[in-house]
């Protein structure tokens, strides 16, 4: 028999507290950010000791996929998988009571800098860096957080760094890879899977010659394999969170490349007229799952591989 991958009830909670949360808050980003620190959500990870929920990749990722089938404009990969994960597993207590604060984190994903308390390097990934009050970076002694407004620091177009002072906290540089993987692959699935509601219910809706869209055969078999691939999207994401293998998140970051973007483009197709209207909210999955695939790319050869 494979694994099971059925939800415990404090995992079923999350899902069922962050749909509640992200469903119900119609204000702006920030203020979205606000309720789900104040819901608890943003500190999943840390430790319980701490004030924290002492949780794991599981059920970041579960809540990413939330936030993803909402499309929510908010730093939740950067923070949750970039950030917080390598903090509440490395870090100390005092870098660990900063995880409940709700301010932004990230990482920089890429090829270690140089230097042990003073670090040299660039990087091309570093998702949000611009609002991070610390980013992570690789150097050859372990992770270490650097304040993005201090010295030696700039941020465009790339992170750099010159001489600039760093806070070690151990770690791996390849499980910060494995996080940022499993998050991006769990925030696209959920991405594309509110991609497939929304699509769902427009075919359903919409009548054309006095019938739904959704009652014409060809409509029907494009959206049967838009959820085909939501389907497997899901679950290779939540396998490759539950796991950390790296077969499983290769698998995962290759449905996320490959897969989701086609799947999306066939949702704009179904909405017609509207699937080109940018102000429509499909826009904002496929623009999500566009930067995440973007990352991955990025990521290519520091490990993120694709099967053959």
């Amino acid at each position: 028999m494979g694994p099971d991958f059925a939800l415990d009830e404090a995992q079923e909670a999350i899902v069922r507290l962050a749909g509640e949360v992200l469903g119900d808050d119609t204000g702006t980003p920030e203020h979205l950010w606000k309720s789900l620190g104040q819901a608890g959500l943003l500190s999943l990870a840390a430790p319980a000791e701490l004030g924290g929920a002492g949780l794991g990749v599981v059920e970041t990722g579960l809540l990413l996929t939330e936030i993803g089938r909402h499309a929510a404009p908010v730093p939740a990969w950067s923070t949750l998988s970039l950030g917080v994960l390598p903090v509440a597993r490395w870090g100390s207590p005092e870098q660990q009571r900063d995880l409940l604060t709700g301010r932004v984190l990230t990482a920089a994903l890429g090829a270690p800098g140089t230097g042990t308390d003073r670090i040299s390097g660039q990087w091309s990934v570093a998702p949000d860096a611009d609002r991070a009050y610390r980013v992570i970076v690789p150097t050859e002694a372990g992770l270490a957080l650097v304040d993005p407004a201090g010295p030696g620091v700039t941020l465009e177009p790339v992170l750099r760094l010159r001489d600039a002072p760093v806070e070690p906290i151990g770690g791996d540089a390849k499980a910060l890879r494995r996080y940022a993987v499993a998050g991006a692959c769990a925030l696209g699935a959920g991405a594309l899977a509110g991609a497939l509601a929304m699509t769902a219910d427009h075919v359903r809706d919409r009548h054309q010659f006095g019938r739904p869209l959704a009652t014409f055969q060809a409509v029907a078999q494009q959206i049967a394999d838009v959820y085909v691939a939501s389907r497997t999207m899901h679950l290779v994401s939540l396998a490759a969170s539950w796991t950390l293998d790296d077969e499983d998140l290769s698998t995962a970051a290759y449905w996320l490349s490959s897969e989701a973007l086609p799947a999306l483009r066939t949702c704009h197709h179904l909405h017609g007229g509207l699937g080109l209207d940018v102000e429509y909210p499909l826009h904002r999955h496929t623009a999500l799952v566009r930067d995440l695939v973007r990352h991955l790319d990025r990521m290519g050869a520091d490990g993120v591989h694709r099967p053959d």
